[in-house]
């Protein structure tokens, strides 16, 4: 994304040690000027490791944590994105009253097999969440292999 869009600064986080240690060095192959040394945060927590941001990516998270992440996710848009700034999330959900691909059922199986508390989120649960922290959502892209971007902004 970095590479694609030069003109954003782009800031990567993630929870685990581990995960922040490959965006790291995946950075430094890259030697982007755009593209900062990646940070711990967890969506959960109450306090994030930043006071503001002008847009919010979050990519394939919501799937493989736990309900509270996403309450955080959305809290913490709400306290760091300013007006009309997006909180942009990419990957498999369920919508009401439109029929869900056999691959995502099967998919949102296994992922509840794995951990109870994971699984392909309602986009109406997250509607209802987004309104609850000043968000409403803006977009919803149809994308490959039966994903989605849903934009929500701040009210």
């Amino acid at each position: 994304m970095a590479r694609r869009f030069p003109a954003l600064d782009w800031q990567p986080s993630d929870r685990d040690a581990e995960a922040l240690a490959s965006v790291d060095a995946w950075a430094a192959e890259a030697r982007l000027a755009n593209l900062r040394p990646a940070i711990a945060l967890d969506a959960a927590a109450p306090d994030w490791p930043i006071v503001s941001a002008d847009a919010l990516l979050c990519v394939n998270m919501l799937h493989i944590s736990p309900w509270d992440a996403a309450v955080g996710l959305f809290a913490g848009a709400g306290r760091v994105l300013g007006s009309g700034a997006p909180l942009v999330l990419y990957g498999p959900f369920v919508e009401p009253d439109v029929e869900t691909a056999a691959s995502n059922h099967a998919f949102d199986q296994s992922l509840r097999q794995r951990d109870p508390v994971w699984g392909l989120r309602s986009t109406a649960d997250l509607d209802r969440l987004a309104a609850g922290h000043g968000m409403t959502r803006t977009a919803r892209c149809a994308m490959p292999a039966n994903n989605l971007v849903l934009v929500y902004r701040r009210d």
